[in-house]
Order: structure tokens, then C-alpha cells, then sequence
């Protein structure tokens, strides 16, 4: 993918790194792992972290000859999982399987938030994206956006939309589109996806901005109606749902990014045979196709290039957050 490119540049790579000073730190690390990992998550089961963390971390723990399990910590827009895996030892047993970009705009949003990809961590490897897209209720009135756009105002503010959380990203696009289209409701946040559609789905709020591995089992059932997505180009999995570039919303297209860390002083050792096992899983085309059809895109970047996608996706986002005047509810 193009954006790839941006963070593409020449580096002595932590495998260098250690072959040139194994014996100084390799030593103690050349029999890792010698027990089942952990990776915390900062979403709940059942959505499109959890999704694509299992899909990831099953043949990554066959690689590594040990179990990895997973440990949902959701709440405050991802920071909950943050901070508990910021505080784990360095020692390779705990691992951050991160919604990026959900919290690089929770860092902006929270005053005091318990840690910061950029500081508290080591980037291990990008492992691809996720588009969202809005879904409503299908008893609401509305199959395009211009449709939606005049129920909603019809409504005068008397409505509820619901996010993934305070924070999130899916927070900070429902902000966004309100202001967009000139009108006001009431935003109802939940700890993820997986709690917020069944009240979606039951009336009790009218739209969301949802991840596409989340909603699409209850698009193909039919109980959610797909209005647009939010990126630059329309979901295979749905050919027929316009972006929101397409619909008429211009500059409204966004890169979900996902990415597994670990903390800060995990050895090199380490980090680079993580990134040689999760790169083997990404390239893998059976591996590739089979997650496409969940609408997820594998996409593989080294610890080199995520420092850079992490630094830019929390200038970015802060100052979206700022420009929007984004206020947690």
C-alpha cells in the first residue's frame, strides 16, 4: 500500500543490531519464549481488534512453540489496555496487540492518559488495517447519505448515535460527521463494538461508525443497513456501499491502523524474532485472503517503519482533535 512508502528508509535493523553484539545481549534471550505470552487487548471480544489479534496470535504461538493468550482490558477508548500493558515487565510475555489509531486520538482526548505508544513502548510490526463505515437501524428511513443526512436533522437533535467509546475512533468520526452535516444528538459510548450494536441493532440508538469485520455479520443478515464507508475505496465485501467521498462527504476517508508493540526495554532479541514470525504470517497468501473476507487488510510493516507510522498517526490525529474541538462526554 502507497502509504507504506512514506516511512520506507534505509536503517541498520535490529537483526544487524544484535549479530553485532549478541554476545552482549542475545545471551539471555536465545531461549525465548519458555512459557505461554500475553496479549492484552483494549477492546472486548467480538470486535474488530479481538477478530484480527486471534486470527494473528494463533499461528504466531505455533511459530514460537508457545500458547498466546489473549486478554480483552476494554474501557476509555482503548487507554485501559494501554496503560495495563505499559506496566508489564519488559521480558517478552506480554505483548500489546494495539488499535493504533483508536488510541492515538484517545491520547489527544484524555487529559491524563496512563501511557503513550510513543514513549512507553517498542514498536514490533504494523499488521494492516480495518475500514469503518456507518450503519443504522434498517427502520430508519435513509439508504444513502443524503437520505440519512435529512432524517437525521428532521430529528432536531432528539436522537442517539452510538461509538466504541469515549475517545475512539468511531467517537471521534461520529463528531465529525455531526459537525459536517450542521446537526447536534446524543452520543451513547460503549466499551466496543460488540456492546454497542445490540443496542444498535434493537432501535435504542440510530447509527454508528463501526469497523466492517464488526458490523458484517449483521449487514448480511440484515440487521444493520450500510449508509457509506469511511475510507478511500468501497469494501469488496460490500461493492454496492458508496465511500463518503462518493456520496458527496470529500476528505472523510481514514486508515484504521493496527499494530503489536511491546514495553519499553523489551531486549532486541526479541522484538526481532517477533517481527520475523508475524512478517512470515502477513505474506502468507492463504492467510491474506482468508482475513479479506473479514474485512480485514494484512499489511505488513518493520519496528523501523511503525515508529514513524506511530509518531504521524499521533500528530495527526491531535490535531484533528484539536481542530474539531472534541469533547469527552
Amino acid at each position: 500500500m502507497n502509504f507504506l512508502n512514506r516511512f520506507s528508509k534505509p536503517f541498520l535493523g535490529l537483526a544487524i543490531i544484535s549479530s553485532l553484539f549478541g554476545q552482549v545481549i542475545a545471551a539471555p534471550d536465545t531461549d525465548w519464549p519458555k512459557k505461554p505470552i500475553v496479549a492484552i487487548l483494549s477492546f472486548p471480544a467480538g470486535g474488530s481488534t479481538d477478530v484480527f489479534a486471534r486470527a494473528v496470535m494463533a499461528p504466531l504461538g505455533e511459530a514460537l512453540g508457545q500458547s498466546i493468550v489473549i486478554e480483552n482490558k476494554p474501557g476509555a477508548g482503548g487507554m485501559i489496555g494501554l496503560g495495563a500493558a505499559a506496566k508489564a515487565a519488559p521480558d517478552g510475555y506480554i505483548i500489546h496487540f494495539s488499535a493504533m489509531t483508536n488510541q492515538s486520538i484517545s491520547q489527544a482526548l484524555f487529559k491524563n492518559p496512563p501511557a503513550d505508544l510513543t514513549k512507553d513502548f517498542a514498536p514490533v510490526a504494523l499488521v494492516g488495517t480495518i475500514p469503518h463505515l456507518i450503519v443504522i437501524n434498517p427502520t430508519v428511513p435513509a439508504k444513502n447519505l443524503s437520505e440519512l443526512t435529512a432524517f437525521i436533522k428532521s430529528k432536531k437533535g432528539d436522537f442517539n448515535y452510538a461509538s466504541q467509546g469515549n475517545g475512539s475512533l468511531s467517537h471521534l468520526e461520529s463528531t465529525l460527521f455531526m459537525q459536517r452535516i450542521g446537526a447536534t444528538g446524543t452520543h451513547i459510548p460503549y466499551k466496543g463494538s460488540s456492546f454497542a450494536l445490540p443496542d444498535l441493532i434493537a432501535g435504542n440508538t440510530l447509527m454508528m461508525f463501526d469497523s466492517v469485520t464488526a458490523s458484517l455479520p449483521h449487514i448480511q443478515s440484515g440487521k444493520l443497513r450500510p449508509i457509506a464507508i469511511a475510507a478511500a475505496e468501497r469494501s469488496p465485501l460490500m461493492p454496492n456501499v458508496p465511500t463518503l467521498g462518493q456520496d458527496g462527504m470529500k476528505q472523510f476517508d481514514v486508515e484504521n491502523f493496527y499494530a503489536i508493540y511491546v514495553p519499553k526495554g523489551t531486549s532486541p532479541v526479541i522484538i526481532t524474532k517477533l517481527e520475523r514470525e508475524i512478517r512470515k504470517i502477513l505474506t502468507n497468501p492463504d492467510f491474506k485472503a482468508r482475513l479479506a473476507t473479514q474485512g480485514i487488510h494484512p499489511q505488513f510493516a518493520n519496528s523501523e517503519q511503525l515508529t514513524a507510522i506511530t509518531q504521524s498517526e499521533h500528530d495527526k490525529w491531535a490535531k484533528a482533535v484539536k481542530a474539531a474541538n472534541v469533547k469527552i462526554d
